[in-house]
């Protein structure tokens, strides 16, 4: 069995944030399929692990952690990868709170109402609302990446911190958003053009298991 067990979905940023840092520091990890659109989170058995029904869950040495910036910042002790410089640890809270707030929560849920809700369930008011709220927390990274390499600069070993993969997690799915990228945010494909470029990144659908879904190609 791998040291580190990650319960994750390939369509899952939040997950892909954690899968992207065992990957990134080539820990000895295995990812174990959480069927989520068929209700698997909903199991008793997933309740078990995680009584919140999300993803990801992170198993590693008796410890069980779950929602994606804590077990970042368990990450970042137990492979010695990704911590913020000293007097950085808060600026990296910072941005992965906003995160959480403000970037993932609007940006996932307008991908997930567009991309994968039956039809007939969207409200288009909603989504609407969902992607004025998504672009607006965009402009507000592009205007910090603007003149910043990393958003709460490098890590102790260089590179991207805890912030960094916090806010990157629903990124990589670009073309599954309506959103004219290169023109409108620069500064943020830059970013994950250096992230993308480092040793052991991965695309999410890469690194994670379920795509394509079924009927998908």
């Amino acid at each position: 069995m791998a040291e580190y067990r990650l319960h994750c979905f390939a369509q899952s940023g939040n997950a892909y944030k954690v899968a992207l840092a065992l990957e990134m520091a080539s820990a000895d990890w295995e990812a174990v399929f959480v069927d989520f659109f068929n209700g698997a989170n909903r199991s008793p058995e997933f309740l078990a692990l995680n009584p919140m029904g999300e993803v990801p869950v992170l198993e590693h040495r008796g410890e069980r952690l779950t929602q994606s910036g804590a077990i970042l910042d368990y990450l970042s002790e137990t492979l010695g990868r990704f911590k913020p410089a000293p007097g950085m640890r808060r600026e990296a809270l910072r941005w992965t709170l906003w995160d959480n707030h403000k970037l993932t929560s609007n940006l996932a849920t307008w991908r997930f109402m567009t991309n994968f809700l039956p039809p007939e369930k969207r409200s288009s008011e909603v989504i609407a609302f969902l992607e004025g709220r998504a672009k607006g927390a965009l402009a507000v990274l592009e205007g910090h990446l603007a003149d910043h390499d990393w958003i709460a600069g490098p890590a102790l070993d260089g590179g991207p911190t805890t912030a960094d993969l916090s806010c990157v997690g629903y990124l990589y799915f670009g073309d599954e958003y309506q959103i004219a990228w290169e023109h409108d945010y620069p500064s943020v494909m830059g970013w994950l053009d250096r992230i993308a470029a480092l040793p052991g990144w991965k695309h999410p659908y890469e690194c994670m298991p379920g795509h394509p879904l079924p009927g998908r190609d």
